[in-house]
């Protein structure tokens, strides 16, 4: 039985007794329920205080049985509640210092600011990856569901140097931010571009004129999801069937068809090799939609394209075969 359960379990026991006390003492002595119930805390408590009225034999003999079950009802309950709170203070302590410790560990992660809405969604599409993440985040209600939802978090004010130094945003990869502020957002953005200037940085817009403000204020890109709502439901209407294709391709609940970006190690078999003989399409069945380097896209690339290091493969097929390119690519073995 946990320590609270023992707590729910003794107070239960406690108020019973208290109450067959009170019943005892007014049905054996014939007293008022008040005067029953005071004789009963009384006796219980081992207080020592005179008797309401002279006890009769019987009430003698209730008295005894009262004292012995009362005493050991009231030393277990006190030491069931000392239980839970000393278990509760460690577990919280041991709990901190346990995520702590994760924190000081992460290495090329992102940095979430804000867990709305939209800081969800993105925690859970980076929990799907997985890709590692930590969430930043000031509403103490906020944080209770992060704690729900098994996410890392740090309770903080984003704009703050100290909230994204506890998350570590010198060793971070890229930080998002996705408060519903725009001014906010621009704060967070010039504040996480002044500790680390190479920070890859996505930020949220809600306003008119807010994406302006924010790349001026150093974001890499700026995303805002009214605009994109609106697009994605005029593109469902206008073409349907398209909008069908990229939520099969793209959808992390789908499992037999998967569009992934893939970036090329240095050392992998592909280098140096085209399409043709790299053997995605023959042995893999992968089809190559498209190839990213130095912030050129390449859509549809010919058979003779040939693969180097440091480029992204856009590729499209089954998930499993996809995970096997992705260990091609990174020249990590099958």
């Amino acid at each position: 039985m946990d320590s609270l359960k023992k707590v729910k379990y003794s107070l239960t026991t406690l108020f019973i007794l208290i109450g067959g006390g009170t019943i005892g003492y007014s049905a054996i002595e014939d007293w008022g329920i008040f005067e029953a119930l005071y004789m009963t805390i009384i006796t219980l408590a081992t207080v020592g205080y005179n008797e309401v009225h002279t006890l009769s034999h019987n009430g003698q003999i209730f008295t005894i049985f009262l004292i012995v079950f009362g005493v050991g009802t009231i030393a277990y309950t006190i030491g069931s509640m000392i239980q839970f709170m000393v278990e509760g203070q460690l577990y919280q302590i041991l709990g901190r210092k346990k995520v702590q410790k994760k924190i000081s560990r992460l290495r090329e992660h992102y940095i979430i600011c804000g867990y709305g809405r939209i800081g969800r969604l993105i925690s859970h599409e980076l929990a799907s990856k997985p890709l590692p993440f930590i969430v930043v985040e000031n509403d103490s209600k906020q944080c209770q569901q992060l704690e729900e939802d098994g996410y890392l978090f740090i309770e903080g004010d984003a704009t703050q140097d100290e909230s994204l130094e506890r998350a570590g945003i010198h060793h971070a990869k890229g930080l998002i931010t996705a408060v519903a502020s725009d001014s906010a957002n621009v704060f967070i953005v010039l504040t996480a571009r002044g500790m680390k200037s190479n920070l890859f940085i996505m930020a949220r817009a809600s306003e008119d004129g807010a994406e302006i403000k924010l790349m001026r204020a150093g974001a890499n890109k700026v995303v805002s999801p009214y605009t994109i709502g609106a697009s994605r439901m005029a593109q469902a209407i206008l073409r349907p069937s398209v909008v069908d294709f990229i939520d099969i391709a793209t959808g992390r609940k789908n499992i037999e068809l998967q569009m992934e970006e893939i970036p090329v190690a240095p050392n992998s078999s592909l280098v140096g090799k085209d399409l043709s003989q790299s053997g995605i399409r023959k042995n893999l069945g992968l089809i190559i939609v498209g190839i990213k380097h130095d912030e050129q896209m390449i859509f549809n690339p010919a058979a003779n394209t040939i693969i180097e290091a440091g480029h992204i493969l856009i590729a499209l097929g089954e998930y499993p075969e996809i995970q096997k390119l992705e260990l091609i690519a990174g020249n990590k073995l099958l």
